[in-house]
């Protein structure tokens, strides 16, 4: 999964549950923060792919279970 996928698996799963989801360009570069509710996650490039490790990791940030993605 690319981080473009990431961010539209999240903002439909936002959707559903009735938060607010956004993403905003942070500064320059590639880097950017994804805000679900009162939380985020910075997200790197969002055309690469995403390892496990570092889903699991947003997820967690984000309070959310990798499964309902």
């Amino acid at each position: 999964m690319n981080g473009f996928e990431f961010e539209k698996r999240v903002k439909k799963l936002a959707r559903r549950q009735g938060v607010p989801c956004y993403f905003a360009n942070h500064g320059k570069g590639s880097h950017g923060r994804l805000y679900v509710g009162s939380r985020f996650a910075t997200l790197k490039d969002r055309r690469k792919e995403i390892s496990k490790g570092l889903l699991a990791a947003l997820c967690k940030q984000l309070d959310i279970h990798m499964n309902d993605l």
